[in-house]
């Protein structure tokens, strides 16, 4: 006897649907924590939805608009962590090029002696 799922194929996109919107506002107010932890969220949801036994309604014309709902949205959250990526990694040059443990040029100035 197979067991049912716990969600309908329609429930777990909406959910994915929502996640995805709670993914834009967190990455836009920079709260990166919880982003990755709704980014675990909706991989678990993924994976539910490719285990599910069918997929009639990704392919039904309501599946189908929610998941164009979805794209856009997905397109703005790679686009943001790429830019947030780019700029934690431009900070972190930054701060190790004024690092004064005797390693950066900084350090190597005030090590000098007169």
């Amino acid at each position: 006897m197979e067991e049912k799922p716990r969600f309908t194929e329609q429930e777990l996109w909406e959910k994915y649907l929502e996640l995805t919107k709670e993914l834009l506002k967190f990455i836009n107010q920079e709260e990166i924590d919880t982003f990755l932890d709704l980014v675990d969220q909706r991989q678990q949801l993924m994976e539910m939805l490719q285990g599910l036994p069918s997929r009639e309604y990704a392919h039904s014309p309501e599946g189908v608009a929610l998941r164009k709902e979805i794209e856009p949205m997905d397109m703005q959250i790679m686009y943001k962590a790429r830019s947030w990526l780019n700029k934690s990694r431009n900070t972190n040059a930054a701060v190790k090029s004024y690092d004064v443990t005797g390693q950066g040029a900084a350090g190597n100035m005030f090590r000098r002696e007169y």
